[in-house]
């Protein structure tokens, strides 16, 4: 269900020019390409990001507060190199999980721009791993 789910939202995404309605409205929404840990199948997965500037974005691995991380979030650590669609624009992307300062930082922007982060964080026992993606070359 959640596959039919995302196919929505990406089929809307790429039809829209990476914008997208409903829950996502005003949201800014990327499309990650991450290569499956163990599968090494592509997966696509529509995600809310934070502009960091400088070609760098940050990704949440939320899961809407879920005990357990993302698919995706376990895809990244395995095989950092992955690609983004934002807007119109594809490019390639290399992964690093933010820590310590750094992540504080991001997730307390994320926290006030967008207060479900804030509802996902009180929701789950773990630590919400933020994941920075840097544009390649």
């Amino acid at each position: 269900m959640a596959n039919d789910w995302n196919k929505m939202i990406i089929d809307e995404f790429r039809a829209n020019g990476g914008k997208v309605g409903g829950q996502f409205e005003g949201a800014p929404l990327l499309l990650l390409h991450s290569v499956g840990a163990k599968s090494g199948k592509t997966r696509v997965t529509p995600l809310v990001y934070q502009d960091l500037g400088r070609g760098r974005v940050a990704v949440f691995a939320s899961k809407a507060g879920a005990p357990t991380n993302p698919d995706w979030y376990h895809n990244l650590v395995a095989n950092p190199r992955a690609r983004v669609e934002i807007g119109t624009e594809t490019f390639d992307v290399t992964a690093s999980v933010a820590r310590g300062e750094e992540r504080l930082r991001i997730f307390t922007v994320q926290k006030q721009r967008f207060p479900n982060f804030a509802e996902y964080e009180r929701k789950t026992k773990r630590e919400i791993p933020v994941v920075v993606l840097e544009r390649a070359g």
